[in-house]
């Protein structure tokens, strides 16, 4: 697979990763094996950053879309999610419970399909 889909796999910022990684084919085994055990260069970076927006989205407790929509555009590092987490601007508070209110709906969506589906089992 390509780098990017195997840094893809891995949470990582493609950019951020060693020249080697970047200009290479990585099989599933190679894969498997950064997956079972990271290399020095893949724990800090999971640790310390820049993290891909799916990441920071997912620390921040956001969309990508509110990422978008609040300008965020580039990769974040630990200690900025940190400093986003700990005095969050009013930006950030509304794409939280946007997120929420979403995810609320979702799980509202989800137990009325079960529900359904159990109802139908119960018929037939």
């Amino acid at each position: 697979m390509k780098a990017s889909t195997a840094a893809a796999k891995l949470d990582v910022y493609l950019p951020a990763t060693p020249q080697e990684f970047q200009d290479s084919t990585i099989t599933r085994d190679e894969l498997a094996e950064l997956q079972r055990t990271p290399p020095q260069w893949l724990t800090d970076l999971r640790r310390n950053g820049p993290h891909p927006r799916g990441v920071v989205a997912a620390r921040l407790r956001v969309s990508t879309s509110g990422l978008a929509r609040a300008g965020i555009t580039d990769p974040l590092t630990t200690d900025e999610i940190a400093a986003l987490i700990a005095d969050p601007p009013e930006w950030l508070v509304q794409e939280r419970a946007t997120f929420e209110e979403v995810r609320r709906e979702e799980r509202r969506l989800e137990s009325r399909e079960a529900d359904r589906r159990a109802a139908q089992a119960a018929k037939g």
